[in-house]
């Protein structure tokens, strides 16, 4: 089993979503975060004056599959999350040793 961790504009969320729903992924975490690295924030204006803000915000992705379905999976995100300009963020893949359903004890593969 592998743990893969996306990084990705939050615009790109539900379109993702829905593309690794197609492709028979059950479920995920999703979290809001902020960070930062070539793309090193922006400067904006309020009332007047501009300020640096340093981290952007963006959405974690976090699913785990069988070992076979990564290369599916981290296509399907390339292909939806990219949009070809700095900032696109991530893609993050582990093993993973163990997996337990806290309701049924499943473990491992049955228990995602």
């Amino acid at each position: 089993m592998k743990k893969i961790e996306a990084i990705i504009k939050p615009f790109k969320m539900d379109d993702v979503r829905e593309a690794l729903g197609e492709i028979g992924v059950t479920g995920m975490t999703v979290s809001e975060v902020k960070g930062f690295g070539r793309q090193k924030g922006h400067t904006e204006l309020y009332r007047g004056a501009e300020y640096m803000v340093d981290f952007l915000p963006k959405v974690k992705l976090e699913i785990v599959v069988k070992t076979e379905d990564v290369d599916r999976c981290v296509n399907t995100i390339l292909e939806t999350a990219q949009t070809g300009k700095i900032g696109d963020g991530k893609i993050f893949i582990t093993a993973v040793e163990r997996v337990i359903r806290i309701r049924t004890g499943e473990e491992d593969e049955e228990a995602i």
